[in-house]
C-alpha cells in the first residue's frame, strides 16, 4: 500500500506587514492586486482595500484567490468587504488593453479603483500602498502621491492584498459570467475568458468577439499564458484549492 500524499500545506497571510506600516506612520494601507492579467477577453481588474490598525481579524480561510475553489471566495467576498474600512474594484477594457498595453492599463484600472476610494471618503493620503509583484505600475498613474511598496507574494502573505484579491476576482468572474449570456459561446461562465481548449474552439468557430484582445490572439495562442509569465493561471489546481480550504476550516 502506499503511503498517504502529505498535503502541502498552502500560504495564509496575516497581518504582520501591515503592521510594521502602521507603527511606521501609516494610519491606513491600501492593500491592492489585480485579476484578468493573463486572460484573452475581458477586462482586467484592480482592487483595493483600505484597512487600518483597528481593523481586527481578517476572515476566516482568507487566502490567495487563486488559491481558491469559486464557491469559498464567493463565500470570503462579502466577508472582505465587511472586514475593510472601504473596498473599491477598478477596470479596464480589452479595447484599452488593445489601444494602450496591459501595463498601462493595470495603472488605468488602479485609478479608477484609487478614484473611487476618494469618493467614498477614505484617508488615502495618510497611507501606504501594498502592491503585489514585483512592479510597481500605480505610481505614475494615481492623481496624487501616496507610497507605493511592491511585495511579491502579497497577496499570499498580507491579508490585506488577499483581501483585495478576492473582491476583485469575484467581481471580475460576475462580469464574464454575465457576459456569457450576453455572448455566448465561449464558455466564459466556466473559463472566465482565460485560455482554455474550448475558448480556443470557440474562436475557431465564431471568431473573436467585442470582449476578446485582439492584439493577444496573433500570438502562438497555446503558449500565451507562458509566452506572458504574468504569475496568474489560468485554471486552478482543483486539489491545491481544496487543501487550502480544508486547512483554512
Amino acid at each position: 500500500m502506499k503511503p498517504a500524499r502529505k498535503r502541502k500545506r498552502l500560504p495564509a497571510p496575516n497581518y504582520r506587514f501591515e503592521t510594521e506600516l502602521h507603527t511606521a506612520g501609516s494610519a491606513v494601507v491600501i492593500g491592492c492586486d489585480e485579476v484578468g492579467r493573463g486572460a484573452l477577453a475581458g477586462p482586467v481588474a484592480v482592487g483595493m482595500v483600505v484597512v487600518d490598525a483597528e481593523v481586527g481579524r481578517w476572515p476566516k480561510g482568507l487566502r490567495d484567490s487563486k488559491l481558491l475553489l469559486e464557491p469559498k471566495r464567493e463565500e470570503l467576498a462579502p466577508l472582505c468587504m465587511r472586514w475593510v474600512r472601504h473596498h473599491a474594484v477598478g477596470l479596464a477594457s480589452a479595447e484599452e488593453i488593445d489601444r494602450y498595453g496591459i501595463m498601462a492599463c493595470l495603472g488605468m484600472a488602479g485609478a479608477r479603483a484609487f478614484a473611487a476610494l476618494q469618493a467614498a471618503g477614505a484617508p488615502l493620503t495618510a497611507g501606504t500602498i501594498i502592491l503585489d509583484g514585483n512592479y510597481d505600475y500605480l505610481s505614475r498613474a494615481l492623481p496624487v502621491r501616496v507610497p507605493v511598496v511592491s511585495r511579491i507574494k502579497a497577496d499570499q502573505s498580507c491579508a490585506s492584498v488577499a483581501a483585495a484579491s478576492v473582491i476583485a476576482k469575484v467581481h471580475r468572474d460576475a462580469i464574464m459570467i454575465e457576459q456569457d449570456a450576453v455572448i455566448p459561446g465561449y464558455a466564459w461562465a466556466s473559463n472566465k475568458g482565460y485560455a482554455s481548449e474550448a475558448h480556443f474552439e470557440a474562436i475557431d468557430r465564431l471568431g473573436p468577439s467585442a470582449l476578446h484582445r485582439r492584439t493577444w490572439l496573433h500570438r502562438e495562442r497555446r503558449e500565451v499564458q507562458l509566452e506572458l509569465d504574468l504569475g496568474e493561471d489560468a485554471t486552478l489546481d482543483v486539489s491545491a484549492a481544496a487543501d487550502a480550504d480544508e486547512t483554512a476550516a
